[in-house]
């Protein structure tokens, strides 16, 4: 168990708040993103702190960290993607059954079958799904209609504190609008080999040239998100 000392009291408070309680947590998870965890909780850190974290992992005192290994830590701290504490397994797949609803209506009109909303301080604030075929618009995927709701509704093209729940994973064009919209944090269902901008093909919210905002989280009610998009190519070839 994680304990105090080493630890400060509100230091392990928070931790055991993210689920960490253990060294075996803490190495599952890794120093920096911890690090990065806690200051996203609220708390005002020091390097102190994450010297603390990497020593816990290491077995040695802080005091006997090595200058390159903390070279190496700030570094790795410095070009680390975007951190996030989610909100908890239950109510991402509340959303996303939700988004999962919006993918059904895009089929039932033959459009891709990808839905999404976006919540802002735990109530939807759009409801979205692909429009391509009837808008005669490229651009009009579930995540840039749910954007363009979202803005409407907030009166703000900048959605910052906002999630959004996307059954699948995001391509190039709605990676970059999320980024430019400020989301807090992109949830999203299936994996897309193909396109993927969240990790598949690239990860765009991981690169820190683009100024990025955006934490991110894949997997949520994955296969009831693969389930509809299998079905709706599977009816295609039939028909």
């Amino acid at each position: 168990m994680l304990t105090t000392p080493p630890l400060a009291p509100k230091t392990l408070a928070a931790l055991h708040r993210l689920g960490i309680r253990t060294v075996a947590g803490l190495r599952q998870t890794g120093a920096v993103q911890t690090f990065l965890l806690l200051k996203a909780s609220g708390l005002t850190l020091t390097k102190s702190t994450l010297w603390q974290l990497q020593s816990l992992l290491d077995g040695t005192p802080p005091q006997e960290m090595a200058q390159h290994e903390k070279t190496r830590l700030l570094a790795e701290l410095k070009n680390h993607p975007p951190v996030a504490a989610f909100p908890p397994q239950g109510e991402m797949e509340y959303f996303m059954g939700l988004a999962l609803e919006q993918a059904e209506m895009s089929a039932l009109t033959g459009e891709i079958p990808v839905g999404a909303v976006i919540v802002s301080d735990g109530i939807v604030i759009a409801s979205a799904h692909n429009t391509c075929i009837a808008d005669c618009n490229v651009s009009r995927h579930a995540e840039i209609n749910a954007l363009a709701q979202a803005g409407s509704e907030m009166q703000n093209y900048r959605l910052d504190g906002c999630d959004i729940y996307i059954t699948l994973e995001p391509c190039a064009m709605c990676a970059s609008a999320l980024m430019q919209a400020r989301v807090k944090r992109v949830i999203y269902g299936a994996s897309e080999p193909k396109t993927g901008a969240a990790g598949s093909i690239v990860n765009l919210f991981a690169d820190k040239r683009l100024n990025t905002h955006t934490a991110i989280r894949g997997g949520i009610l994955q296969e009831e998100c693969r389930a509809v998009l299998s079905r709706f190519f599977q009816n295609k070839r039939k028909g």
